[in-house]
C-alpha cells in the first residue's frame, strides 16, 4: 500500500513534465516564426542581387561559394542621396530627423500622460470619470477620419514640411492616459495619506512615490510610443515635401521600383539599419522593466 502514493505522483510528475514540454515546444515555435521575417531581412541584406532573383536562400558556405556581400550597406547609403545643406548623405539627415521627432514625441507624450493620468486616478475631482469616458471614447474615432483635418491645419499653422507639424499633433495618447491611469490606481492610498502626514503635496508625492513605483508602466508606455514614432510613415510623408525633413521610415521609397527593377539587397540592407535602434531600445528598456516589476511590486 506504500508504493501506490509513491507511483501515483511519480505519474503526475511525468504528466506536469509532458505538459511544460509541450509549453515549451510552442514557445519555442512562436518565437521562431517571429523571428523569422527579421533573420530573412537581414540574410537578404548580405546577398548580391543574383542570388535573390534566383532565390537562393543559403549562397554561402557550406552550401555555397558566395562570400557575405557587406558592402551592401554602405551601397544603400549612397543610393539614398546627398544632403547639400548638411553636408552628409541623406540617411544621417533621415536619422536625424527620426531621432529628433522620436526624442520629442516620446518625451512629450510621458509628460502630458502622466499628468492626465494621475489626476484621474488619485485625486477627488468631480466628473472624473465621466472625463475618463469621453477621453476613452475617442479611440472609437478612425484615425483616417482626422487625417485630412490635421494636415490642413498644419498648412494654417504654417507647420508644413516643419518639425512642429511631426511633433505636436501626437504629443498626447489615449493609450498611454489610460495605462498609466490603470498602473496609478492599484497604489495603495495609505501611501498618500503616509506623505500628506510629512508634508507633501500631490506633485511632490507623484514625483517622488507614483512615478518611482510605476516604473514598469512608464517605461512600457515610453517603449510604445517610441516604436510607434520611429516606425511612423503616413504621417510625415503627408507632412513633409523636401527630402531633408524625411524620416527614416520614408527613406525606404528610395528603393521603390525602377527600370533596373528594385534593388531588393539594398532595401533589406537599409531595412535593417532601420530596425536595429528598435531592437536595441527594447533591450534597454526590458532590463529596466524587469527591475522595475521585481523591486516594485505592491499588492493593491
Amino acid at each position: 500500500m506504500a508504493t501506490q502514493p509513491t507511483t501515483w505522483t511519480n505519474q503526475r510528475a511525468r504528466h506536469i513534465d509532458w505538459v511544460r514540454a509541450l509549453i515549451y515546444i510552442i514557445i519555442i515555435v512562436g518565437a521562431f516564426a517571429s523571428a523569422m521575417p527579421f533573420l530573412y531581412m537581414v540574410m537578404t541584406s548580405l546577398k548580391t542581387y543574383g542570388d535573390i532573383i534566383n532565390n537562393n536562400f543559403w549562397p554561402w558556405p557550406p552550401f555555397g561559394d558566395e562570400a557575405l556581400q557587406w558592402q551592401n550597406y554602405p551601397d544603400a547609403i549612397q543610393n539614398v542621396g546627398f544632403d547639400k545643406t548638411w553636408q552628409v548623405p541623406l540617411v544621417v539627415r533621415y536619422f536625424a530627423n527620426s531621432i529628433i521627432v522620436t526624442v520629442l514625441s516620446v518625451v512629450g507624450i510621458l509628460i502630458t500622460s502622466i499628468f492626465a493620468a494621475y489626476p484621474l486616478a488619485r485625486m477627488d475631482l468631480p466628473g472624473k470619470n465621466f472625463i475618463f469616458i469621453l477621453i476613452l471614447a475617442t479611440l472609437m474615432i478612425p484615425p483616417d477620419l482626422t487625417l485630412v483635418p490635421k494636415v490642413v491645419m498644419m498648412f494654417n499653422f504654417g507647420w508644413y514640411n516643419a518639425y512642429p507639424a511631426l511633433v505636436v499633433p501626437f504629443l498626447a495618447s489615449v493609450f498611454s492616459i489610460f495605462l498609466l491611469r490603470q498602473f496609478f490606481m492599484q497604489i495603495p492610498k495609505d501611501l498618500y495619506d503616509a506623505a500628506l502626514i510629512d508634508g507633501a503635496g500631490h506633485l511632490r508625492y507623484l514625483f517622488m512615490i507614483v512615478l518611482p513605483l510605476s516604473k514598469p508602466a512608464v517605461v512600457t508606455t515610453a517603449l510604445l510610443n517610441f516604436i510607434w514614432a520611429w516606425d511612423s510613415f503616413k504621417w510625415p510623408l503627408l507632412v513633409t515635401r523636401d527630402s531633408h525633413m524625411r524620416v527614416v521610415a520614408v527613406g525606404l521609397q528610395q528603393f521603390m521600383a525602377s527600370e533596373g527593377g528594385t534593388k531588393v539587397q539594398l532595401l533589406m540592407a537599409f531595412a535593417t539599419m532601420v530596425v536595429v535602434p528598435v531592437l536595441v531600445f527594447y533591450f534597454i528598456t526590458q532590463k529596466y522593466f524587469k527591475e522595475g516589476v521585481i523591486t516594485t511590486g505592491i499588492k493593491g
